[in-house]
């Protein structure tokens, strides 16, 4: 059993670490990334990994563009959400994107349990006491949207996400060590997947994945 925990929080991690050790047993691998730079190599190195616990608010994601990010490049490694934040809103957000869990950092060790055994099961999960206000609250991202995103190969996500920060084909591909034809061919076939016509529109879509300000 092999388990990430991915949170800038030191005594945190720690602590939910531990209470991962109780809830698996002494034989499960448990490993820790406080960024999302550091989590990669461990996911390369472990690609055979169960779940990961992704906070929030990790250093290196911008709202659910982290989350999205391991969706895209690894499809079958469950995410449990992790977060302070308890908004419906932000919850259903999580779970439209792929997230398979969401536990607010307050939860009892008992809910812990029934996360990871929920996960490990193949179903998803989140608070029995918030799962009435998360299935009525609004939608900020339609599952359309969120499958059209899985569509996309993880070189396509990482060309996009460099759309949306302003670049331009020729800086991409310098990002990427690539031709400037290869990123032309990736941008084509991003739009075509989010079935957008222009890259204005691509970005714009993908501001989506970033913590909403106010709803």
């Amino acid at each position: 059993m092999i388990a990430l925990i991915a949170d800038d929080h030191p005594l945190f991690r720690v602590a939910l670490s531990q209470a991962c050790a109780n809830i698996l047993g002494s034989d499960a691998l448990l490993l820790q990334a406080q960024s999302m730079q550091q989590l990669w190599p461990l996911l390369r190195q472990h690609p055979d990994t169960n779940f990961i616990f992704l906070d929030l608010r990790m250093p290196g994601s911008d709202g659910f563009t982290g989350l999205s990010a391991l969706r895209t490049e690894y499809p079958d490694v469950p995410v449990i959400m992790v977060s302070a934040e308890e908004d419906p809103v932000i919850i259903k957000q999580a779970l439209t994107l792929g997230a398979s869990a969401y536990i607010p950092k307050s939860a009892p060790l008992e809910l812990l349990s029934e996360a990871i055994a929920a996960v490990l099961n193949g179903d998803s999960w989140l608070p029995p006491a918030l799962e009435t206000d998360v299935r009525n609250a609004k939608a900020l991202i339609d599952d359309d949207f969120a499958g059209r995103l899985e569509q996309l190969t993880p070189q396509q996500f990482r060309v996009l996400k460099m759309i949306a920060d302003g670049l331009l084909n020729k800086q991409i591909a310098y990002e990427m060590n690539v031709q400037e034809t290869t990123v032309k061919q990736h941008v084509s076939a991003i739009l075509r997947k989010l079935n957008v016509n222009n890259r204005t529109l691509a970005g714009i879509l993908f501001e989506k994945l970033k913590l909403p300000q106010s709803h």
